[in-house]
């Protein structure tokens, strides 16, 4: 097998007596889409947190492409190729979504950061830009604002940004969220594109989506890995089911 894209070692998150992840191991694969799933307050957007460096560990060891970024900034985890959708920046909705995206490849690539400037005018940004709104179905949709777009369409600009970093491994809390059936399947059929280049870990309560995109799936309860494995020996698992009992149906 090949060495992990990232990889995590007894990470731990507390306050005070209060233990959000609990000696959380998992590692991901290059190419892989890793899902997250697990009852509401089994600790997934804490962990998400750690990962991404929002939030400080208590304990364990964070590794990404073999380094340890433990104790590495959240900016610095992006520069690294370790980006998070919906936290990397903003949407500003007075601006279209093509500015958006442009400033997120402004910010990306090291060049002068002009945020009162227009960025969608410097061609190499505007390129660049357009190219990630196209993967995620927004080409047609580049000069709208962003804040008069549908919110299915809001959660597809957002990957465009995190697209924009360039990253090797992309971070996603609950991508369908708030979209309806029609919404939610353009965003399903956006990550289907995405994971033969990406690797990705997605938190997601939608089940129907996580089995039919994930290749593995870790199962978060009281803050611990029960179970990581297929999502049809995750589907089949016991321990799994009774966890999800009269929270989620695993069909």
């Amino acid at each position: 097998m090949a060495e992990a894209l990232l990889e995590l070692r007894n990470l731990r998150k507390n306050y005070g007596a209060l233990v959000v992840t609990d000696d959380v191991s998992l590692s991901v694969q290059p190419g892989e889409l890793h899902a997250i799933i697990g009852p509401n307050g089994a600790g997934k957007t804490t962990l998400i947190h750690q990962i991404s460096g929002m939030l400080p560990s208590n304990s364990g060891q964070i590794l990404f492409a073999g380094e340890d970024v433990t104790h590495l900034s959240m900016p610095q985890r992006v520069e690294r190729g370790l980006a998070r959708s919906f936290q990397i920046t903003s949407i500003l909705p007075g601006f279209s979504a093509l500015e958006n995206v442009a400033l997120a490849v402004q910010a990306r690539s090291g060049s002068s950061f002009r945020f009162f400037g227009n960025a969608s005018q410097e061609k190499d940004l505007n390129g660049r830009a357009m190219e990630c709104l196209g993967e995620v179905g927004l080409g047609a949709r580049a000069h709208i604002p962003a804040g008069l777009l549908s919110h299915g369409e809001k959660r597809q600009l957002e990957l465009a940004i995190g697209l924009a970093t360039s990253p090797k491994l992309l971070l996603l809390d609950e991508p369908l969220a708030g979209t309806g059936h029609d919404e939610s399947q353009r965003v399903v059929e956006t990550l289907r594109r995405l994971k033969d280049r990406l690797t990705i870990v997605l938190i997601e309560h939608d089940m129907e989506a996580v089995f039919s995109l994930a290749d593995q799936v870790s199962v978060l309860v009281y803050g611990r890995v029960i179970a990581t494995d297929t999502p049809e020996r995750v589907r089949a698992n016991h321990d799994v089911r009774a966890a999800y009992l009269g929270e989620e149906e695993m069909v």
